[in-house]
């Protein structure tokens, strides 16, 4: 008999069983066990009928929620069970979060184990940390476990009674939820105030100035005019953003290019003094270790890592024993962490840079809670980011977090700041230096920058050693336009900034959220920043417009803190659920009370205060539709298009093609077609001949991501129409090679017998002119994964081929460990055996038992399959209405 333990990855229980007695059996959960039915099907049949069902909350029942457990999940709780039998102890071992606590208690309700059972929580996965957390179990926080059930049941009810309204009034398939859609309206919210921007312009001098007594090689530097007259100089903080004018009431000097260079006329081979000089001691102090928020703002910014992303490396590290917990909002660090951290200054930076005081941090934000320490390297003694054997993101994502928990024991960073004032005829003029004095902090970590030494350098500009009343030469004078620049839109890392700052929803879940706000089609991800589409406007404006406490960010934030409340016993959780949802101004109730109300096709419509259009959207995506005499025209927009790229211009041109008919490129000089340019939903492309009853599908091909309409030859349109190519045999295979343009790009393709092989082309490579030499070149280099910037990864061991398929069997390092690859079949390497320990005889075996086992045919009936198509429909329908866990 034994003590069996629950965690919830099998990497986690990997990693846990080394620090644990030999008769502990540990198993995994795969996450939660049980949940709210996902889908119609899953809804028992006991309780099909009933109206509540298909929320999963019976609210006439002191909102009692239903849960049943997942099909993918039966074979895991068989498992557990079986596991369970043969223990005389169960630990329940899962995060010590309240999603962790949850699967405790979900695991515990399920199994029903009738042995003693503990609740065992740690923040790290180090020997040391599993002993102490042996030592110190406890039973399951019942108040935890019901703040996160509330939350849950919080979600599904906004979630599965918002989206079905959507879907009657704007367009299938769309979601809302109780963090999504404050998310999406500040996403929109930024894009309005974006559009009404008024473009302010204005320009000023700078000069290029050396010491009057230099010796040698002179040392320059470079001044700007800031007053004339004693009036300050316009800069883009005195402009108003609606008008693109100076701000009533300013008392500011504003050139325009001809005044400013008519200064300049007047300036030049003038006698420069230096009227002032103002040096300013500046210290700066480490920011504190990593919260999962500051975590993925830092890792956005440095890595251009998403949110999810971010999430998902650090759960790999926490797992594998790298890392402690990675879901905390506390920037506290425990003794041994600083300890640890302080010998890592003293070790590698020398005792003049570590912080003379211990420096412990407090936490600010809202609603600060989960674990309760900062994100930080594992263990009582870090190990250096070279020192862990990791590679790629791994890598990165804890050097990320090693240098900002050594860097927060170090000393303060001194700089003086260095103001010049220099005055020639009734010009005022500015130059601004700054010296290190002491890097401090600086030398292991600079927020923004992947190298200290070269941001340390960028840092510091020097100013020559000048004093009142000297006069520098200037060297040179030139005339400088600014533009003023409207807001920035939000990236991952400031939207997950703005959310924690105003108390929206929990760090632990912004990556969830920020995901399905792109994957709903809310945003775009573009160049790292969120762009919202047509239909992020249309749901924000119905939302505001009808449900406005929904997207209010005061409102969201005060439900996060009662749910705070709720967690620590200052609150209710069943007075407060039933009057969210069926109080007087309840959700339920409002919902009920708008439905009617709401206008469909005022819902589907989209202001941008464009004139003479109306944008709405439709079943397809978003169109125009406009006035053209006695009829009503419509214009579909492209689907890559958001509200940024839309201007009356474009409207202009979509709105002509259907009143004018397309632009013509020219004649085909082979068949006498013409070339019709056109614009569709998928973007411009080129058509050969009209579309007809004799034509109804002419020739048609997509111009190139950096080819624009306008230019567009006759011979560039010939040979787009002619893709794909045939660029002719390959040497040994004699299978055709081809050139096309695909979804994401130009490519070059080797058609197999069995499969395709393809490369993209690189930068100077044409699709219309490449040479069967290139593609050969091409196809012969190592192939990438898309969005890999590295080379193609490099197999462990390569054991031979296989007997069946002659295809490579190989051993690659994996995330999650190594694993054997074998054409898209991929096996982990069981516990036990290493890649050295692998014959290509048991990697067969592996992968064999791996194979699906094939399935018997059967006919089936008509009514069967138009069964079984209601039964998806109705998952879908569950599927889309679920948004976000929060």
């Amino acid at each position: 008999m034994s003590t069996l333990v629950i965690v919830e990855s099998p990497t986690k229980a990997k990693t846990i069983r080394n620090y644990l007695p030999s008769d502990y059996r540990v198993e995994a959960s795969m996450g939660h066990v049980r949940d709210l039915p996902q889908s119609a099907s899953e809804i028992p049949a006991a309780v099909k009928g009933q109206q509540w069902a298909q929320l999963g909350v019976n609210v006439e029942a002191n909102f009692e929620p239903l849960y049943v457990v997942p099909k993918n999940k039966k074979q895991v709780v068989t498992l557990l069970k079986e596991a369970l039998k043969d223990a005389t102890e169960l630990i329940l071992a899962t995060d010590e979060d309240r999603e962790g606590e949850s699967i405790s208690w979900h695991l515990y309700q399920l199994l029903k184990p009738k042995i003693p059972t503990k609740r065992m929580v740690f923040h790290e996965i180090t020997s040391e940390a599993i002993k102490k957390a042996l030592k110190n179990t406890r039973d399951v926080d019942e108040q935890l476990v019901r703040a996160q059930e509330t939350r849950r049941i919080l979600d599904r009810l906004v979630g599965y009674t918002l989206s079905p309204l959507l879907w009657k009034k704007i367009a299938w398939g769309l979601s809302a939820g109780r963090v999504q859609s404050v998310a999406v309206r500040l996403l929109v919210q930024r894009e309005k105030e974006r559009r009404a921007f008024n473009i302010g312009s204005y320009w000023d001098l700078k000069a290029a100035l050396t010491p009057a007594s230099s010796k040698g090689k002179e040392q320059s530097f470079n001044s700007v005019l800031v007053t004339l007259a004693g009036t300050k100089l316009a800069t883009g903080s005195d402009f108003d953003s609606t008008t693109g004018q100076i701000t009533v009431g300013r008392q500011v000097v504003l050139l325009n290019e001809e005044e400013a260079e008519a200064l300049k006329q007047r300036l030049t081979n003038k006698t420069w003094e230096v009227t002032n000089l103002d040096e300013r001691p500046v210290t700066r102090k480490p920011a504190p270790p990593f919260t999962t928020s500051t975590l993925q703002q830092e890792s956005n910014r440095k890595l251009r890592l998403s949110a999810r992303d971010t999430m998902r490396v650090a759960q790999s590290l926490y797992e594998q024993g790298y890392i402690t917990y990675m879901r905390t909002d506390s920037v506290h660090l425990s003794e041994q962490a600083i300890t640890a951290a302080r010998d890592c200054v003293q070790k590698l930076y020398g005792k003049e840079f570590l912080s003379p005081q211990i420096r412990q941090y407090t936490t600010k934000s809202k609603g600060a809670q989960e674990a309760h320490e900062a994100i930080r390297p594992a263990g009582s003694s870090f190990r250096t980011p070279q020192e862990t054997g990791l590679s790629g993101r791994e890598l990165q994502l804890y050097d990320l977090i090693w240098k900002r928990t050594v860097a927060c024991q170090m000393a303060d960073a001194r700089q003086t700041q260095i103001t010049m004032h220099l005055q020639v005829e009734d010009a005022g003029f500015r130059s601004s230096g700054k010296r290190i004095d002491f890097p401090g902090f600086l030398r292991a970590y600079v927020e923004g920058s992947d190298d200290p030494e070269a941001a340390l350098e960028d840092k510091e500009v020097i100013l020559p050693n000048l004093k009142v009343g000297d006069r520098p030469n200037c060297q040179n004078l030139e005339t400088v336009g600014h533009e003023t620049q409207p807001p920035a839109r939000f990236t991952e890392a400031t939207l997950v900034k703005t959310l924690e700052s105003e108390g929206i929803g929990r760090p632990s879940t912004y990556a969830s959220i920020i995901g399905t706000i792109i994957d709903k089609g809310y945003a775009q991800l573009t160049n790292n920043a969120l762009i919202p589409t047509f239909t992020a406007f249309a749901v924000t404006k119905l939302l505001e417009t009808h449900f406005p406490e929904v997207v209010d960010p005061g409102f969201t934030s005060r439900m996060e803190q009662t749910l705070d409340d709720i967690s620590t016993g200052e609150a209710e959780w069943l007075p407060y659920l039933k009057q969210f949802y069926l109080g007087e101004k309840g959700l339920d109730t409002l919902v009920k009370e708008q439905e009617s109300i709401i206008d469909p096709n005022q819902s589907r419509t989209v202001d941008l205060n464009i004139p003479d259009v109306i944008i709405r959207i439709g079943k397809f995506g978003a169109y125009l539709e406009a006035e053209n005499g006695d009829e009503t025209i419509t214009a579909s927009i492209p689907r890559d298009f958001t509200p940024a790229d839309l201007d009356p211009k474009q409207v202009e041109k979509l709105l002509k093609q259907k009143t004018e008919g397309p632009d013509q490129v020219g004649i085909h000089p082979e068949t006498a077609q013409p070339i019709f340019m056109l614009i569709g939903p998928y973007g411009p492309y080129v058509q050969l001949g009209e579309k007809s009853e004799e034509n109804p599908k002419p020739k048609q091909a997509s111009l190139p991501k950096n080819v624009k309409p306008e230019d567009v030859t006759v011979e560039m349109a010939v040979g787009l129409l002619s893709l794909p190519r045939k660029l002719g045999e390959h040497p040994e295979t004699k299978a055709s090679i081809q050139a096309n343009l695909g979804r994401f790009g130009p490519y070059v393709v080797h058609n197999l017998k069995d499969a395709k092989d393809y490369r993209s082309l690189k930068a100077g490579d044409d699709v219309l002119s490449i040479t069967l030499e290139r593609a050969l070149e091409l196809l012969s280099e190592p192939k990438k994964g898309r969005g890999s910037k590295s080379k193609s990864k490099q197999p462990l061991r390569e054991l031979g081929s296989h007997p069946d398929t002659e295809e490579v069997v190989n051993i690659y390092d994996g995330p999650y460990g190594a694993y054997i690859k074998h054409g898209k079949t991929n096996v982990s390497i069981p516990e036990g055996e290493t890649p050295e320990s692998i014959t290509l005889e048991k990697a067969l075996k592996l992968i064999a038992d791996k194979a699906p086992k094939s399935k018997s045919t059967r006919k089936t009936t008509k009514s069967k399959t138009s069964t079984t198509k209601k039964t998806s429909t109705a998952k879908s329908k569950k599927k889309t209405a679920e948004t976000e866990k929060s």
